[in-house]
């Protein structure tokens, strides 16, 4: 396999997006985890950084079986290097706290679509 860079390179070079954001996956440090005392803080950095722009997308996710919570989540940083993602993620309530460990990956996005739907007379906003 290439290097990172070597790839991103490629990517562009072929007309693909090549948008590099940077991917937490976020689990419970252990059953006793206190995933519910630390989220009304956790939520709130995560719309601080939504301010900022420094989150493109965060949520929970499921079990394997996709009928239960576990505890973890998915965070998708804007950053401008690996070190800055890594920073954001340190400093979630979750991580700082314990309640929460962290692995982070460089994401190249290259392919996909969402659609933004903005009704006016009624005020709403959909995203597909």
């Amino acid at each position: 396999m290439p290097k990172w860079t070597e790839y991103k390179q490629v990517a562009r070079a072929r007309g693909a997006l090549a948008l590099e954001l940077y991917v937490a996956n976020s689990v419970p440090n252990g059953p006793d985890a206190d995933i519910k005392g630390n989220l009304e803080a956790h939520l709130a950095y995560q719309a601080k950084l939504e301010r900022d722009g420094k989150l493109a997308f965060a949520g929970p996710l499921s079990d394997l079986t996709g009928e239960d919570m576990q505890g973890e989540g998915l965070i998708i940083y804007r950053a401008a290097s690996l070190e800055e993602a890594k920073a954001l993620a340190e400093a979630d309530p979750m991580h700082q706290s314990g309640a929460r460990t962290f692995t982070l990956r460089r994401w190249l996005v290259n392919e996909g679509s969402f659609s933004l739907s903005i009704g006016l007379s009624q005020k709403s906003i959909a995203l597909t």
